[in-house]
């Protein structure tokens, strides 16, 4: 089969692969009919995620048909499905509590050495990202092997297209448990740094959770019409001095919660920030944390603090002192998407969500390059890429 596979930082391509199989009862072959490019990606494809081997292939945004199932799966051939992009098995002590990203058996026992050094405890296995986090195969191919297929797809209706229903698969239950862990609160002002796709889909979930105002932070154009479309006010942060913006439209007592859709590769010129990217290049330090050390300062005493941006490992010049002294509640974690992908495809079919306002291209699986490429250096325009696998070029 064809599949986008990794090569090294900035060097990805779409090779002739094995076709996946059959290994264990509880697995399902999907036949993908669509996948997308995450930013997350672009951490792999910028090569601060450790753990990536040549030829692994990527992706953690799938769908498609069942072509075939093991003798333990529940899925039935020619159900379309959505594929979360968390392996859980849905019987250990966190999966039970539906803590599906923390699973204790979805990563194999030779795998958990790294993530247990970094974490204190082994991190459960991802679809197409990593060793880390059990180097399975990913979505953007062809086809995929989905183990503990009788926990994780969501069997999807027909009447809906694959655009509307593709991001239950991560960002759009990423953007939902974001707004979640801000524990939003009818009078509360919410802050959300970033207006990529998950910034948008927090931005939409923390509106429909009733929060009473969303301030977007961002400096693409584009993805600020995107926030102000959806109802937040807008702040660009290369035109104001951001906690200043935040204090003013507060009433001068800080907003009540701040959500850090960013993660490890944040822009800006703070000088804490530069340091930081230095130190990422160089192979010193995995994240750049300027975005959450600004949303720790903006936020108000007593607030609460909402990260589902992504990070890898350390940084420094931490704000410790305004995390203790503010009384902060903070929250973050890869997201538990079996524990919402049933609530949210039934805010899809009645209309409270819209899934498909970001997208702005689809793209052949043959040209995923090229649409990494275009998706990390062009994001005001590029909001969101669709890889069609069989689609003609």
């Amino acid at each position: 089969m064809r599949a986008l596979t990794w090569h090294g930082t900035n060097d990805v391509r779409v090779d002739t692969v094995s076709d996946p199989e059959i290994i264990n009862p509880r697995d399902a072959i999907i036949k993908i009919t669509s996948t997308a490019i995450c930013g997350s990606d672009l951490h792999l494809y910028d090569g601060v995620i450790p753990g990536v081997a040549p030829g692994d292939v990527l992706g953690h945004e799938f769908m498609g048909e069942v072509v075939e199932t093991g003798s333990g799966s529940n899925l039935k051939k020619g159900q379309r499905v959505v594929v979360p992009f968390t392996i859980s098995c849905g019987g250990c002590f966190h999966c039970k509590q539906q803590q599906y990203s923390a699973c204790d058996n979805s990563n194999p026992a030779e795998k958990q050495d790294m993530s247990t050094t970094l974490y204190g405890q082994p991190m459960a296995a991802l679809f197409g990202y990593s060793h880390l986090t059990g180097g399975y195969s990913g979505g953007q191919a062809e086809y995929a092997r989905v183990p503990f297929s009788d926990v994780g797809p969501i069997v999807v209706p027909d009447h809906l297209e694959d655009d509307q229903v593709l991001f239950l698969s991560d960002i759009l239950p990423t953007g939902w448990m974001a707004a979640e862990n801000a524990d939003i609160q009818p009078d509360d002002t919410v802050a959300v740094w970033g207006c990529g796709p998950v910034g948008l889909f927090a931005i939409q979930s923390a509106i429909v959770m009733g929060a009473s105002k969303v301030i977007a932070i961002d400096h693409y154009p584009n993805r600020l019409a995107l926030a102000k479309q959806l109802g937040a006010e807008i702040i660009d942060f290369r035109e104001s001095d951001v906690r200043e913006a935040l204090m003013e439209m507060s009433g001068g007592i800080g907003v009540d919660a701040v959500i850090d859709a960013v993660g490890m590769e944040s822009h800006g010129f703070a000088i804490d920030n530069m340091f930081d990217v230095v130190k990422q290049k160089v192979g010193m330090g995995a994240d750049r944390a300027s975005a959450l050390k600004q949303a720790i300062l903006a936020v108000r005493f007593g607030g609460k603090v909402s990260i589902p941006g992504v990070y890898g490992g350390m940084t420094d010049k931490w704000p410790l002192g305004a995390m203790m002294e503010k009384g902060l509640q903070v929250r973050g974690g890869q997201t538990h998407v079996q524990k919402y992908t049933k609530q949210l495809l039934e805010k899809i079919e009645d209309g409270t969500l819209d899934t498909t306002f970001l997208i702005s291209h689809r793209l052949p699986l043959e040209q995923a390059a090229e649409g990494y490429k275009n998706f990390k250096e062009q994001q005001n325009e590029w909001t969101k890429v669709i890889l069609k696998p069989g689609m003609e070029n």
